[in-house]
């Protein structure tokens, strides 16, 4: 941003000029020069200073073992004990090996994370407000690492993003593959974030790895959370250990020392998991107390993964049944001054919509895509994704964003990073803006005749990775209430209401059944709020 600063210094040459005016036929002012061409310098500059930038990046899953020799069925590691494997298992990994920016089976290597933070750069480096990191760094084993290994990957990944952005605004919050919990661990993680976090984000960051910034220049202010503490009730329930899934052939490898928490952590995790709660609240209502707008930023999002089939949920990670419904009533209470919500964890390319009592939706999360191409457990792969927004500055509205892609196998036979832009916001969908009613209409458009909204929406979810297998019937059905349902109650409605007129359908008919099951029922959830959105 350009500014134009006049000063006193400007009358010797007014004073240099009226002495010289006799010879001149032509006599300016000073006041004539204030009145009409300070506003031809200043508009331009203002208006331009409200549009601002940021980037989202999430859910990298760096693997420092990573070996473009090693085995695909096997995490992509060289391993030394691979003769003793099923004779069929060593014959599929030989037909193809790992390619130099990584594998769909396989956590990311350190070419992809760094060609990402590039691109990042070349794309949108130096004009930027802030980029969002929204955790996961490290890779899905790396929790049998020692805790020097993590702390070494995770300050190799801060030391790439702090050498490529100029702007000191980079905004980390902590995933639940980021290491332990526990106090010592936050303050770990807070000396090697101290450059990016101001004195009093420091100081609850440092206690449970949460924190707020505000930026008094636009009155926005950005609101940190530690997801990690929805996953559990404290009061109810004793924090387990991480489940380790670290190959025999590591067994050399020293484990972190913090793999069980201590007690003297998990009475410190329940007390901050509360505190942040109480912390929470206060923010948005002296938020909204001084017309501040806010951004809540987090790793883990509220509700369910949307390619994760029908209402049981069991073993995954996911908030607790009373951490969402407390997350929802906040959001529902404060929604005035929530601008947006932008998440991680799902490793897909969707959102969300939170609706107040009487229907009528009143806020929006986005979720974006990872890094890494794995995803494991449930759901399915997906090709490395980058996030740029646009936004007002002044006011903090997200006006649209810009997804990047890297398609894994061309960048691999090409043995070059081709991250090329995969779909602009508002123009792939049709939308005259981004807000929770145009993002509520545009979802409404999935019950409609025409599937190709569904199938546009679908294709960016696996950020055009191409499973092979249509998403018809139950599974469209899923993705709706996914978005549209936060609550765990209301998705296990919306899932149960429809799923007897959904199976009786042949397959041939599944994509119209879920369509007609679905226009049935927002007919019946939201007939009396219809005409407020067309």
């Amino acid at each position: 941003m350009t500014n134009f600063i006049f000063s006193s210094s400007s009358s010797s040459s007014s004073s240099a000029s009226a002495s010289s005016s006799s010879s001149s036929s032509f006599s300016f002012s000073l006041g004539w020069l204030l009145t009409t061409l300070l506003p031809l310098l200043w508009l331009p500059d203002e208006a331009s200073a409200r549009i601002g930038y940021f980037w989202h990046i999430s859910d990298l899953h760096l693997d420092t073992f990573y070996s473009t020799h090693g085995d695909i069925y096997k995490s992509c590691w060289q391993l030394p004990h691979t003769a003793a494997s099923p004779a069929g298992g060593r014959q599929e990994a030989a037909t193809e090996s790992p390619g130099p920016f990584g594998h769909y089976n396989c956590d990311s290597p350190w070419s992809l994370v760094e060609s990402a933070v590039k691109t990042m750069k070349a794309k949108q480096g130096d004009n930027v407000e802030f980029v969002l990191w929204t955790g996961d760094a490290l890779s899905h084993s790396a929790q049998a690492l020692s805790e020097q290994k993590q702390l070494e990957t995770l300050r190799n990944i801060t030391e790439l993003l702090g050498r490529s952005f100029s702007s000191p605004f980079i905004f980390p919050v902590l995933g639940h593959e980021d290491g332990s919990s526990g106090l010592h661990k936050y303050k770990q993680m807070g000396e090697l974030w101290r450059h990016w976090l101001p004195t009093d984000a420091l100081v609850t960051f440092e206690l449970g790895g949460y924190y707020s910034i505000e930026q008094t220049r636009s009155r926005l202010r950005i609101v940190a959370l530690n997801t990690n503490f929805m996953r559990y009730d404290y009061e109810t329930e004793v924090k387990p250990a991480h489940s380790l899934r670290w190959p025999a052939e590591y067994a050399v490898e020293p484990k972190a020392s913090s793999r069980t928490m201590s007690i003297q952590d998990q009475l410190q995790d329940q007390q901050q998991a509360e505190q942040q709660w109480l912390w929470l609240d206060e923010v948005l209502a002296k938020s909204r107390d001084k017309q501040e707008t806010v951004y809540i930023v987090g790793h883990m999002p509220p509700g369910v993964d949307e390619r994760n089939m029908g209402p049981q949920h069991n073993g995954q990670l996911i908030f607790t049944e009373r951490n969402n419904q407390r997350y929802l009533e906040l959001v529902r209470r404060y929604a005035s001054v929530i601008q947006g919500q932008f998440f991680g964890h799902l490793h897909s390319d969707t959102f969300r919509l939170i609706y107040d009592d009487q229907g009528t939706p009143i806020s929006w999360l986005m979720i974006a895509p990872s890094v890494v191409p794995r995803k494991e457990g449930l759901g399915g792969p997906n090709n490395p994704a980058l996030r740029l927004y646009k936004f007002d500055t002044g006011s903090g509205q997200v006006l649209d964003y810009t997804q990047y892609f890297l398609d894994l196998p061309l960048a691999n036979r090409a043995h070059e990073p081709l991250w090329q832009p995969e779909y602009n916001l508002t123009h792939y969908y049709a939308l005259a803006e981004i807000s929770s009613i145009a993002l509520h209409n545009f979802a409404e458009r999935f019950t409609g005749r025409d599937a190709s909204w569904f199938s546009r929406y679908h294709r960016a979810n696996a950020v055009r990775y191409q499973s092979g297998s249509p998403c018809l019937g139950l599974c469209m059905l899923n993705h709706y209430c996914a978005i549209t349902r936060l609550d765990y109650d209301e998705f296990r409605l919306c899932l149960e209401s429809e799923q007897l007129p959904l199976q009786s359908g042949s397959s041939l008919a599944e994509l119209s059944s879920g369509c007609l099951a679905l226009a049935l029922l927002l007919l019946a959830r939201h007939a009396t709020t219809q005409r407020i959105y067309k």
